[in-house]
């Protein structure tokens, strides 16, 4: 016993050796950095669960036949009955044949322009004007992710430079330009003569939407099947994906309305309305918020119930969607975030000079840093989260908070109009 009592002597000792240390680095921190500063930032907060489902429409699934197919329409494209989703070649020739006749007819197009060009550069202005447009009009497409007209697109890029070189670049007088045109229409004649056998056109059955997508999903769930599912079905259906059709060459999208399938947690799924609207918020391709119907409400099994929304918008940006994990917005507040320990609450004391009569009041805000002073700016209380609030501000002018502004979170001794140390 007498042998351990140095050593509880000594661990005591560098206990309190080490919080020594402990509190004078603190102390030193403390008066090194009188006071802490963060940024206020503009904040949505939502009250809102996650629901987890799948994305339904009626769609009809377009076999693939035989040869080589080339897909001429794009991802999400509307198509009219009778129109042209494909072209199926019999062989490698066929198609370079296909491509040729595409080019020839471009060409011949563009010289029949040329030659009604006047040629002045009004024309050479307006034709570079086009040009322009054309370059801005894809890559705007391109940056809003938005393929349906590609396609037609490339193409006036392409064509409006073609024009100009055939109109202004190479030094070609009118009648060389008429020579030109009848060698390719003769040319063309002849080869979509050739080729008329070795290339056929598939065409839509019907009017709807195309999609190169088939996930084999389009015989299992449809708008009818949809609202005969119980949440264990519809589980199973997310959980075990059917998996892609490869004898198909894509499918059309034959409704106007398209579905979503969620389970919600009960609570969830009681603060809707069967008929009513709701919001969810969708990520990946869509990535927006939608405005649906709650179109049916049920079954219910367990802690969780059947919730199935329907939309007639976006249908296009849909085309590529089915297992998705939205968010179900109940309601969301705007404003500005700060943490909590910013917020303060000031006592101010009023003594009327004509009555003496002294007043008290209390205002909620925060301390801005503004050219080194702190400044009061009064706020009100939007929402709360764990550490933060979503406040809105009650100043004007240069008192009014805004995002962007450097707010006080730690200091003592804070004054509205104090300067600051650093």
């Amino acid at each position: 016993m007498k042998q351990g009592k140095p050593l509880i002597t000594f661990v005591i000792l560098a206990l309190a050796a080490a919080m020594t240390v402990y509190l004078t680095v603190y102390i030193f921190r403390s008066l090194d950095e009188p006071y802490k500063t963060t940024q206020v930032y503009a904040y949505t907060a939502n009250d809102s669960v996650p629901a987890e489902g799948l994305v339904v429409r009626e769609a009809l699934v377009l076999p693939a036949p035989s040869g080589i197919l080339e897909i001429t329409r794009a991802e999400g494209e509307k198509v009219g009955k009778g129109q042209q989703i494909a072209l199926v070649y019999r062989d490698s020739q066929a198609q370079a044949s296909q491509a040729q006749i595409e080019e020839m007819e471009m060409d011949i197009e563009l010289l029949e322009e040329a030659i009604g060009q006047s040629g002045d550069l009004e024309s050479a202005a307006r034709l570079d004007e086009d040009i322009l447009q054309a370059v801005v009009d894809l890559r705007s497409s391109y940056a809003l992710g938005d393929y349906t007209q590609l396609r037609e697109q490339v193409m006036n890029v392409k064509s409006g430079v073609l024009k100009r070189g055939y109109t202004y670049g190479e030094g070609l007088t009118s009648a060389d330009l008429s020579a030109r045109l009848r060698q390719l229409q003769e040319e063309l004649a002849v080869l979509t003569r050739q080729s008329a056998q070795a290339t056929t056109q598939v065409t839509a059955p019907k009017p709807g939407v195309f999609s190169n997508l088939v996930d084999g999903y389009e015989s299992v769930l449809t708008p009818a099947t949809v609202l005969q599912l119980t949440p264990s079905s519809l589980q199973n259906l997310i959980d075990n994906p059917v998996g892609e059709d490869a004898s198909s060459m894509g499918k059309l999208i034959t409704s106007d309305t398209w579905y979503f399938a969620a389970n919600l947690p009960n609570e969830a799924a009681d603060r809707l309305t069967e008929g009513e609207s709701a919001t969810l918020r969708f990520s990946g391709e869509l990535n927006r918020d939608v405005a649906m119907t709650v179109e049916q409400m049920g079954p219910t099994e367990g802690e969780h119930t059947l919730v199935v929304f329907s939309s007639n918008r976006y249908l296009t940006s849909t085309t590529i969607l089915r297992s998705q994990t939205a968010e179900l917005i109940f309601e969301s507040w705007s404003g500005l975030r700060i943490p909590k320990e910013a917020l303060r609450l000031v006592e101010e004391t009023l003594v009327d000079e004509e009555t003496g009569q002294t007043t008290y009041s209390r205002k909620l805000g925060v301390y801005a840093l503004v050219n080194g002073r702190a400044e009061f700016h009064q706020l009100t209380i939007v929402t709360e989260g764990s550490d933060y609030y979503v406040v809105r501000s009650l100043g004007t002018g240069q008192h009014m908070l805004r995002a962007g502004d450097t707010i006080i979170t730690e200091a003592t001794g804070l004054q509205d109009g104090l300067l600051l140390k650093k």
